[in-house]
């Protein structure tokens, strides 16, 4: 079974910058859909970003031009480059991978620990 764990979070001011990291174990990583899922306080988790194992991207159109998602097949590694940083962007944000329509979809068992971020002067 493949595990993710996130990291890059943090503390930043508005119109700031945080690139996120999920790594992933698994020698099935390349060959998954990858998400990146934020979820407020008091709101439901929603779908950020998310990229097929070829490459493929899909945004929420709340971060359209402002978050990248990529990801680095050799690294067992996606990343969430996100930009232009704003308040509503706080919330604690997890990645999860799998079948396509199931990412899209967000119906996962299990989650890993999320990592925060605050946007905030």
């Amino acid at each position: 079974q493949v595990q993710f764990v996130e990291s890059g979070g943090g503390l930043v001011q508005p119109g700031g910058s945080l690139r996120l990291s999920c790594a992933a174990s698994g020698s099935i990583f390349s060959i998954y859909s990858m998400g990146w899922y934020r979820q407020a306080p008091g709101k439901q988790r929603e779908l950020v970003a998310a990229i097929t194992g070829g490459g493929s991207t899909i945004y929420a159109d709340s971060v359209k031009g402002r978050f990248t998602i990529s990801r680095d097949n050799a690294k067992n590694t996606v990343y969430l480059q996100m930009n232009s940083l704003k308040s509503e962007d706080t919330a604690v944000y997890y990645c999860n991978g799998g079948p396509y329509d199931t990412v899209v979809a967000g119906t996962f068992h299990y989650w890993g620990q999320g990592t925060q971020v605050t946007v905030s002067s």
